[in-house]
């Protein structure tokens, strides 16, 4: 898959870039960040228009997520039937669920590029939820705009070693994810606790 996508890159460019984006927001298995690296660096050899591969990724990536939304909103109940019969996807199901609670318009933000695999399954649990549309747009459209800047950028800055750089960006992307979590998680058990406090005073 990987391969056939690098191959085909080269020669349809910007309009391949957008549908692989597109596919990934949709939980689709596309190597999406190893081809934005690939479109950046050849956009660095000149083969490709570095603007164009950009606005390409951002477009798809953007109409992926409203894509994934608008299911999730539309048919909660067969999303979480078909969910149901993978134990896999269900458990990833329940985590984007607890992001989003957890961070909301932030959480949706994160999981564009920190918590990338979370992406497409908060984008069903957002619009299964009736998170409000504007805002989920806009966190969502900021997050991969710092997702197509990221990959597509480190391809374009590090085009001739693309496969180091994949590396890298795949260690980092996981250890980052890991060091929000732990933010996230403790902001979220302060909440909890001033919350507790609170209501420990109120009832003295």
């Amino acid at each position: 898959m990987t391969s056939w996508a690098l191959n085909l890159l080269g020669q349809y460019g910007a309009p391949l870039l957008g549908l692989i984006t597109l596919a990934s927001c949709l939980a689709l298995p596309v190597p999406a960040s190893l081809v934005m690296l690939t479109a950046g660096g050849f956009a660095a050899s000149g083969d490709l228009d570095l603007p164009l591969v950009s606005a390409a990724a951002l477009a798809g990536a953007i109409f992926g997520d409203q894509i994934g939304f608008f299911l999730g909103r539309g048919g909660q109940s067969a999303l979480y039937r078909l969910i149901d019969r993978y134990p896999r996807r269900a458990a990833i199901l329940t985590r984007a669920r607890d992001l989003l609670q957890r961070g909301g318009g932030i959480g949706v933000f994160l999981s564009r590029w920190l918590f990338s695999p979370l992406g497409p399954y908060v984008n069903f649990a957002a619009g299964a939820a009736g998170l409000n549309w504007l805002r989920f747009t806009v966190w969502g459209a900021a997050g991969e705009l710092v997702w197509v800047s990221l990959y597509v950028g480190l391809g374009y800055g590090f085009s001739h070693n693309i496969a180091a750089v994949a590396q890298f960006a795949g260690d980092i992307s996981g250890l980052l994810a890991g060091l929000a979590l732990m933010l996230v998680t403790g902001l979220w058990l302060r909440h909890v606790v001033r919350e507790h406090h609170r209501k420990e005073t109120a009832n003295l």
